[in-house]
């Protein structure tokens, strides 16, 4: 009897012990077991392919289960034909090789053999990386569960690659890997780029297993990912693995907090250390002074003449100037628009003597990463609200709660059944914007619609498209852009056919700027610091006074006696838009005696509410800018 089959079955009778002593089964599981409706399921034939070892998880049916370990080790004794017919196949091996394919079948990332288990047990014994297979896969039924969806988003992947074992624990990381390569989910990729692929992904995974081995919802893909978001591909295709090492080491806090082992803390009002306005002692903290001033740099992916977003950021720098009178210098760097831009204003920055770094965009979080991991010491921030990272302390506004009170104030003035509704683009977070507005119009006019539409699709002209509806009042763009003279923005009405304006939702980003820098000047940001590997996100709203809207002048008594009431039970938590029964165009999403909507599913709300008509596009739709945002910070998937 060969000696090497004595050492494998050594190693089978290893692992069955450690199965039974914790309680999990011994043998090799049997697709026909785990999955009885086998037969009903749709199957594709993938012909022979060459197929990793390391994903066999068992066999397809139930015959040979017990003859091998969990591992595909033997377990036979060593007198049996089954032993000698391993040992005859071991020999083939090291002589000629084993040339034959086996039969397998694929089930959601994993392989199940019907012919020839001796051989990839062998194989498996031996080390070797893969054996030839003849495929066929099991396609899941579509259910709505998460798992699948991502397998389905796999499916995608597998068409333009053909390749094995990249899993994610999250739809959507798919495209974004694949637009790191510069490729999409559509189109075959270039032998090249796979090739490329496979090269980084070898020279990542192993490194990654041997630091990370039992991580729970971290696969080597999505840590992979997390690392090409702040290193470069070619980092891992042309640098040795020594650096590739240490830059693991050094994204391990980073790992850790996007695994959800430390999760994100999400701050809702400013920490109670010290009042919210007027000055403080200074004694406290570092000396700051007129002489010697705190300098903070602003990062624009844009212009403010050009750009919305940027517009109201830049508001927000001037103020914080102006609140601290020459105790804080800020700067501000535009045309931020790729990482590469980025970096090298941030790199100015820190040279000009910045202490705080404020990038607006939440495009700007991987360059944004890569100098907080690069200068430890610098207080780096990035406005998104869904990007965890835990060297990077991400910031957004409640801007809901003011949504909530344009909606009830549109209803209340609106003549006719329809009301518009501009939104930019369906990032984490805007869904609740346009729920919060469609419900606050609701609870005025309960027969309202609310026409939504998307500022940033590639083809498609929400001006037109609302004229031709004949809407009447629009909830526009929330600021204007000083350059373009266009002033449709806010809630306007274009009855008259030129826009009169009724209200305004305020981001106050200077209240909410000095109140970070304050934390940095009284000494107190080390203390707000989460645990070692949490996410730190502020998410303030009206309590805090850094939301609120502008009324027009127009407005009759009444319409602002009302919407200050409205206002003040917003300020102190005593109205919420999400609270009660809500209904989504699909249903009832929470009854009246549920518990109420947390942070995180308002935040990541991804259905409309049930007098909302449009949609929420599909990734294509959008312009390539948009797209670019949409990767990183936006909502996977159609919706509706």
């Amino acid at each position: 009897m060969s000696e090497e089959y004595q050492k494998a079955k050594k190693q089978g009778e290893k692992e069955y012990r450690r199965a039974v002593s914790e309680g999990w089964y011994p043998y090799l599981p049997a697709l026909d077991k785990i999955l009885p409706g086998i037969s009903e399921l749709r199957q594709a034939d993938l012909g022979t392919v060459e197929v990793p070892l390391s994903l066999f998880a068992g066999t397809k049916t139930e015959g040979r289960q017990n003859a091998f370990s969990w591992g595909f080790m033997p377990v036979f004794p060593e007198n049996t034909e089954f032993a000698y017919k391993w040992s005859s196949l071991y020999d083939i091996q090291l002589e000629e090789g084993l040339r034959d394919p086996v039969l397998a079948y694929e089930y959601m990332h994993r392989f199940y053999v019907e012919e020839g288990n001796k051989r990839v047990s062998v194989l498996r014994y031996l080390d070797a990386y893969s054996i030839p297979a003849k495929v066929i896969r099991i396609l899941p039924a579509r259910d709505g569960d998460p798992e699948k969806e991502i397998y389905y988003e796999y499916l995608d992947f597998y068409r333009v690659t053909g390749l094995f074992g990249i899993e994610f624990s999250e739809k959507g990381r798919y495209l974004k890997l694949a637009a790191l390569f510069g490729r999409n989910l559509e189109h075959r990729w270039p032998e090249e780029d796979i090739k490329k692929f496979r090269s980084a992904y070898a020279a990542f995974s192993g490194l990654y297993l041997k630091k990370f081995a039992e991580l729970p919802n971290m696969t080597p893909a999505d840590a992979m990912l997390l690392y090409l978001q702040t290193y470069s591909v070619e980092s891992l295709t042309e640098g040795n693995s020594e650096i590739i090492s240490k830059r693991i080491d050094t994204l391990r806090k980073e790992i850790l907090t996007v695994s959800g082992t430390g999760a994100m803390e999400r701050q809702e009002i400013p920490a109670e250390n010290a009042p919210r306005s007027g000055f403080f002692s200074l004694l406290q903290g570092p000396s700051y002074s007129g002489s010697h001033p705190l300098r903070a740099a602003f990062f624009y992916d844009l212009t403010p003449e050009n750009s919305r977003w940027a517009y109201g950021h830049e508001l927000g720098r001037n103020a914080l100037e102006t609140n601290y009178e020459g105790m804080v210098v800020t700067s501000a760097y535009g045309g931020c628009i790729n990482p590469a831009a980025t970096r090298d204003a941030m790199a100015k920055a820190l040279e000009e003597g910045a202490e705080v770094f404020f990038t607006t965009s939440p495009g700007q979080m991987p360059a944004a990463l890569r100098f907080a991991l690069d200068n430890p010491k610098a207080k780096v921030l990035n406005c998104s609200v869904n990007l965890a990272r835990n060297a990077v302390r991400t910031y957004y506004l409640k801007l809901y709660e003011a949504k909530f009170l344009l909606g009830i104030l549109a209803a209340s003035l609106t003549r006719d059944e329809k009301i518009g509704y501009v939104a930019d683009l369906p990032l984490v977070g805007t869904i609740a914007d346009i729920n919060a507005f469609a419900i606050g119009a609701a609870m005025v006019r309960p027969d309202i619609r609310i026409s939504l539409k998307w500022a940033s699709l590639a083809d498609a002209d929400w001006h037109e498209e609302l004229r031709s509806e004949q809407v009447r009042i629009i909830s526009g763009p929330d600021l204007i852009k000083p350059a373009s003279g266009d002033h449709e923005y806010g809630l306007y009405d274009i009855s008259g056919g030129r826009p009169v304006h009724l209200a305004a939702p305020l981001m106050e980003w200077g209240n909410f700027y000095s109140e970070i820098i304050k934390t940095v000047l009284d000494g107190t940001w080390g203390q707000e610091n989460p645990k070692d590997n949490q996410a730190l996100n502020y998410w303030w709203g009206m309590s805090a006074d850094v939301v609120d809207i502008i009324l027009s002048k127009k407005l009759s008594y009444y319409s602002t006696k009302m919407i200050d009431t409205f206002r003040l039970a917003v300020s102190f938590g005593q109205l919420t838009p999400f609270d009660g029964e809500l209904h989504s165009r699909t249903g009832i999403i929470r009854s009246a005696d549920d518990a109420p909507l947390t942070a995180e599913e308002i935040i990541s709300m991804d259905w409309l509410n049930d007098n909302v008509d449009g949609e929420i596009p599909p990734l294509e739709s959008f312009t390539e800018t948009a797209r670019e945002t949409l990767l990183l910070a936006g909502l996977r998937g159609e919706k509706t």
